[in-house]
């Protein structure tokens, strides 16, 4: 079947959609967006993911284009014209079109793109059991990395980095200390069996994913420490994993070539990824 995006007040064919070449999302990457999971027709945490949308909207002083409840209806009518019931939801927002011109245009009109796509159930399966790898690279990326900014050409490079290497995901390393991966965060278990995960802050994009998690670890009255590690303590941990909106949690069993822990999926990332279930947000 056809995909249908929503530009701009109408919706498209997925393959027709377009927007401006002035639009600043274009021109400077001025602008934010969120990507939330759908699974059997409901989403996936969305509360989160719209307040952490406002909250990089007010950070850029990027005007929404219609009230959150309208977005919402938006995004479920995305949803139910590509006959969609597991997969995700994407939506941006940029500044808007105006003149090419660093400095904020005066009038311009905030921007929305929303697309939506299938995933088919299971697709993470095999790397849930298997594990997958990780390596580290240098932290590039400018220093608001609480905002979700569609400017991600450092992220981009660091992926590509990772899969030319034969791994899964990249950790950013900056100051000898692991911040996130290129599109997910980072965590391990240490030997003492004690949880950690970088802090929030503008280090970080604070994953809508890592916060459910944490309120699941802490829910269970496993030990928690949100602090930096480095790949040396990395190295040494019992376990490691990543999480993210699309495949919400995935044991990580070797970093930078080096086993971690027994070199198998360990069994604080199986119990964690089962305690989400519990703790998440699904909603119509």
């Amino acid at each position: 079947m056809p995909r249908t995006a929503y530009v701009n007040g109408r919706y498209v064919p997925h393959a027709r959609a377009s927007v401006h070449i002035e639009d600043r999302g274009y021109q400077f990457a001025d602008g934010v967006y969120e990507v939330a999971g759908l699974r059997g027709g409901l989403f996936m945490d969305m509360g989160l993911h719209m307040a952490r949308l406002e909250r990089s909207l007010g950070e850029l002083s990027i005007a929404p284009p219609m009230s959150m409840e309208a977005l919402k209806a938006v995004l479920r009518e995305t949803v139910r014209r590509n006959r969609l019931t597991d997969g995700y939801v994407y939506f941006q927002i940029t500044r808007g079109v105006a003149p090419r011109d660093h400095a904020f245009p005066a009038h311009a009109r905030s921007a929305l793109v929303v697309t939506a796509k299938r995933i088919p159930p299971g697709r993470f399966d095999a790397a849930m059991e298997s594990g997958i790898k990780v390596i580290c690279v240098p932290d590039r990326r400018w220093q608001r990395r609480d905002i979700k900014s569609i400017a991600l050409l450092p992220n981009i490079l660091a992926k590509q980095e990772a899969r030319a290497a034969g791994a899964y995901e990249a950790w950013q390393v900056e100051d000898g200390v692991v911040t996130e991966g290129s599109s997910t965060n980072a965590w391990i278990v240490t030997r003492a069996n004690t949880l950690v995960t970088h802090p929030a802050g503008p280090a970080i994009l604070n994953g809508v994913t890592r916060q459910v998690l944490l309120q699941a670890a802490k829910q269970a009255d496993m030990k928690v420490e949100e602090r930096p590690f480095t790949p040396e303590e990395t190295y040494e941990a019992a376990e490691a994993f990543i999480s993210s909106s699309s495949a919400v949690l995935l044991p990580v069993v070797e970093v930078d070539g080096k086993k971690i822990g027994q070199g198998t999926p360990g069994p604080v990332a199986r119990k964690l990824r089962e305690l989400y279930e519990a703790v998440a947000e699904f909603s119509p």
